[in-house]
């Protein structure tokens, strides 16, 4: 009879041992605060301050990195500990060597997110326009025999914001508003991103936010983001804060 209690005594142990490891195991998938993300800044006057607490009040872990020694980490082994690449950068030097090493992160399914004016970053590296999905032009350009306008920008003005797919993981629960920020006029977007949000002001394109693929990587670009207005607007953060997570699962 001893045997038996004991026998179950042990059974009942190790299912609560069980359990607990299940639990634990559940836990421990990863969350917001999980992630790691990489900050790329440099190359534009930013408020940075203001900027970056939206990552801390996100409750985001990060690192900032200034271009141009953002350029030199994209081959050292320290890249591998980010889940995420931030651009909020806006630069044009980088050498065949650095070119390599981005597109070896994509291939790896690196998730990247580009802000406002990293658009303008790379206007020699023409694979840059196919990562992020587009292009703004500092200067009239011609490309197969098809004629380029110099790209526009206009800031402190009122944008509209339409959401063009409620379902999206980065829009849900997201509804239309209305945001104090920067418009850009005459980009190039490139026919096979996936629009996320949208706008009928008339100094801006059409498209202001979409989704795209490169590699393995998933890729989000988010023309707002100009200033504190932005940076502290709660739709804003949520875009930011669902990018994360969106192009951050394997």
């Amino acid at each position: 009879m001893q045997a038996k209690i004991n026998l179950l005594t042990i059974f009942n142990c190790s299912f609560i041992s069980l359990i607990i490891i299940l639990f634990a195991l559940t836990s421990c998938s990863k969350n917001q605060e999980d992630y790691y993300v990489l900050i790329i800044t440099g190359g534009k006057k930013i408020e940075r301050s203001d900027f970056l607490r939206i990552f801390d009040d996100l409750n985001v872990d990060f690192k900032e990195v200034i271009q141009p020694d953002a350029n030199n980490i994209y081959s050292s082994p320290e890249i591998h500990s980010f889940d995420v690449l931030i651009f909020y950068d806006m630069v044009q030097e980088i050498n065949e060597d650095q070119k390599l090493a981005f597109l070896k992160l994509l291939n790896t399914g690196k998730g990247m997110i580009f802000l406002h004016h990293s658009l303008v970053s790379y206007q020699e590296w023409d694979e840059y326009e196919k990562i992020i999905g587009g292009r703004f032009y500092q200067s009239t350009n011609k490309e197969d025999s098809i004629r380029f306008v110099q790209s526009t920008y206009r800031h402190d003005v009122k944008i509209p914001v339409q959401i063009v797919s409620r379902d999206h993981p980065i829009t849900r629960g997201i509804d239309d508003f209305v945001i104090h920020d920067e418009v850009y006029g005459n980009y190039k977007i490139l026919s096979k991103v996936n629009p996320l949000i949208t706008t009928t002001h008339p100094k801006s394109e059409k498209v202001i936010g979409w989704t795209n693929t490169y590699g393995k990587s998933r890729i989000v670009y988010i023309q707002l983001g100009h200033d504190h207005h932005s940076y502290d607007d709660p739709n804003y953060r949520r875009l930011i804060k669902q990018s994360i997570n969106w192009v951050a699962m394997r």
